[in-house]
């Protein structure tokens, strides 16, 4: 039993890492901690090798937006701490004009996604793939810029995700979006209150 177990954690230390990573990530950012960031880093930096042997070609190119997001997050909070006063980046709601680009941009961009990996890969699940990659892409800038939105799109996300990770057999992976799923919920709830304090 004890073999087995540690011959699977060696056949997928990668991913456990990398879920680890992530579990960090989430929760740091629900807690509105700026080492949220290099965490976010380091993670996706190792789901680019986890997606590219799982043939989850959109996935793993949004682990290179995610990469370059998290420096964009990190900067951004960072000066957020600096301008503020009392030295944190508040959180907003999402403005109907940040709604609208946001929209403006999924459509097509899904669009394109799907075609691409339907038309020019192998990948197994071209549709879902390209979905839960546009999700992320629109999710992790609403969480650079502290929209409380960002955690309805990752609800939708993270749900498609643990069902498209079970039916692939990336049991880590699928756990940790499950994880990542109760931490949504949580995260909108804290973050409103966040505003609610703000704005009381």
């Amino acid at each position: 039993m004890i073999q087995a177990a540690a011959e699977w954690l060696s056949a997928n230390l990668l991913e456990v890492a990398g879920s680890l990573l992530g579990l960090a990530y989430i929760i740091l950012g629900v807690r509105q901690n700026i080492l949220t960031w290099p965490a976010g880093i380091i993670s996706s930096l190792l789901y680019i090798f986890i997606f590219l042997d799982a043939r989850f070609y959109a996935n793993m190119g949004l682990q290179f937006y995610y990469t370059g997001m998290s420096i964009y997050g990190w900067y951004f909070w960072l000066r957020g701490k600096k301008e503020e006063p009392g030295g944190q980046l508040p959180v907003t709601h999402l403005s109907l004009r940040q709604g609208g680009a946001a929209a403006a941009i999924a459509l097509p961009l899904f669009g394109g996604i799907y075609l691409l990996l339907h038309h020019h890969t192998d990948s197994p699940i071209p549709f879902m793939d390209a979905f839960i990659a546009t999700l992320g892409i629109i999710a992790t800038w609403m969480l650079a810029r502290k929209i409380l939105f960002n955690w309805i799109i990752w609800i939708v996300s993270d749900s498609c995700a643990v069902i498209l990770y079970i039916s692939r057999d990336m049991w880590p992976t699928a756990l940790l979006y499950v994880i990542y799923l109760g931490m949504a919920f949580y995260g909108y709830f804290s973050w409103k209150r966040s505003i609610k304090h703000r704005t009381s």
